[in-house]
């Protein structure tokens, strides 16, 4: 400062560029470490925070020390400044200029270049890190990972109440399908009716049992003590579709839109099993609001940072694919269950519901989605990257999309899915669901080309 300015420093300047040298010279093995560290996010974030807690630690102890001197002589104080007055203030610029230069060879960002020594929570300073780590690609995504599975769930939705509970459901939405079973009934069948036209009949002759062949009846008249014949009607190529409807069973999903998305199961899979077409009909939710065992256990073991997908994950199985749709329609009620609808991780559902499907042994797998907007977990969401849930359900899209015997598709309730989903169909009233499901599965299983050549 004294080659800049032209002119020797006064003792109070000295003193305060000295204190300052002597201060930003016990952080400088941090500011090192922490420009090594710029390309691994994960060792930046802590080591930022570290440093964070380094300066208001030492700025309290500072004060501290300030408040334990003597007062000085107020008169002796005044002099002292008058005297200084104009030095200091010719030299404030140039200081400014030099804190800057010193910052930027410490820390090589303008984001680091001001650390501000006030009351902002540490959760701040994490979130301001996170903003800052996403608007610069050079530092990559955090890579999907899970905490614990140990406390994951996959559970027979009779499994989730009592069987007078399930009775009660069972009742209730009986009711809520009062309004809509002519409407959705009329769709059901149309759908029935062009499925079985598509169907490839044929008929076995000269049997001993089935339909009495009435073509053949001459043959008593003109061979006495012929036997009578029967026929049979050959099975269908449908049998080689298994369809999976699976539904996001969150909070956000509570009330019509699960009512909904409830009634269109118990219709589309009746409708689907009368043309004998295998259909499961899956849910997902998590075990616990806002992180559960899961989140128990790592707080438990000192709260790693990032440390992945942290809550306890439920997925619910209202009726399999070899479950007949008579015995497991008693279990659709319990979508209406109150308690049951948390908040959704969707990536690692379409994995599971994809993965069963992969061991089936039909030959064409179709997978349709109902959900009503982007994954949530306020656990996760708070402990690691923002994005996190979204991006691994963009892997889990793109992985399943790859599948050539697995067609997916989405429908979103009232938020457009096609960010995600390259096939989906967007609702903006729950009441449109059940038309808009049965169209997609008319257009689907309409086109058998493919599968059936």
């Amino acid at each position: 400062m004294r080659e800049i300015a032209k002119k020797d420093l006064g003792d109070a300047a000295k003193k305060i560029l000295q204190e300052d040298k002597n201060y930003l010279a016990s952080f400088e093995n941090s500011f090192t470490e922490l420009i090594n560290s710029i390309n691994d996010q994960e060792r930046y974030q802590k080591l930022s925070i570290d440093l964070i807690k380094e300066f208001l630690k030492s700025d309290d102890d500072l004060n501290n020390e300030k408040y334990d001197e003597p007062e000085q002589d107020q008169d002796q104080q005044e002099t002292q400044e008058n005297a200084e007055q104009n030095e200091i203030s010719e030299d404030s610029s140039v200081e400014t200029d030099l804190d800057g230069e010193m910052s930027e060879e410490f820390f090589e960002t303008e984001s680091m270049e001001q650390v501000a020594v006030d009351d902002t929570s540490i959760q701040e300073e994490i979130d301001l890190e996170r903003n800052s780590r996403a608007d610069n690609e050079s530092l990559g995504q955090q890579e999907y990972s899970i905490f614990s599975t140990h406390f994951d769930e996959i559970i027979n939705a009779e499994d989730l109440a009592t069987r007078d509970e399930v009775q009660r459901l069972r009742q209730q939405l009986d009711r809520l399908m009062e309004p809509h079973i002519q409407t959705i009934g009329k769709l059901a069948n149309r759908l029935q009716r062009i499925l079985q036209a598509q169907q490839n009949r044929s008929w076995n002759f000269n049997l001993e049992e089935g339909l009495l062949d009435t073509a053949r009846l001459t043959r008593i008249v003109t061979r006495p003590g012929s036997a009578l014949s029967f026929k049979q009607e050959s099975e269908i190529n449908f049998k080689d579709t298994v369809v999976s409807i699976l539904i996001d069973s969150s909070g956000s999903m509570r009330g019509r839109s699960m009512t909904l998305a409830a009634i269109c199961a118990d219709i589309i899979g009746s409708t689907l099993d009368r043309c004998n077409i295998n259909t499961e009909i899956l849910g997902f939710t998590t075990k616990h609001w806002k992180g559960g065992e899961a989140r128990k256990l790592w707080m438990n073991q000192g709260s790693v940072p990032l440390p992945g997908r942290l809550n306890d994950l439920r997925h619910i199985i209202f009726k399999s694919a070899d479950n007949s749709f008579r015995r497991a329609r008693k279990n659709f009620g319990v979508m209406l269950r109150d308690g049951l609808l948390k908040e959704n991780i969707d990536g690692e559902a379409l994995l599971w519901a994809a993965s069963r499907l992969r061991v089936r042994p039909e030959q064409r797998k179709i997978l349709i989605v109902i959900s009503d907007g982007a994954p949530v977990d306020d656990s996760t969401l708070s402990t690691n990257e923002n994005n996190l849930l979204e991006n691994h359900l963009h892997d889990s899209i793109s992985a399943i999309s790859k599948l050539e015997d697995t067609e997916l598709i989405a429908i979103g309730i009232g938020h457009d899915v096609t960010k995600y989903y390259q096939r989906s169909v967007t609702i903006h009233r729950a009441e449109e669901l059940a038309e808009v499901l049965l169209d997609q599965l008319t257009e689907l299983l309409s086109n058998t080309k493919k599968y059936y050549n």
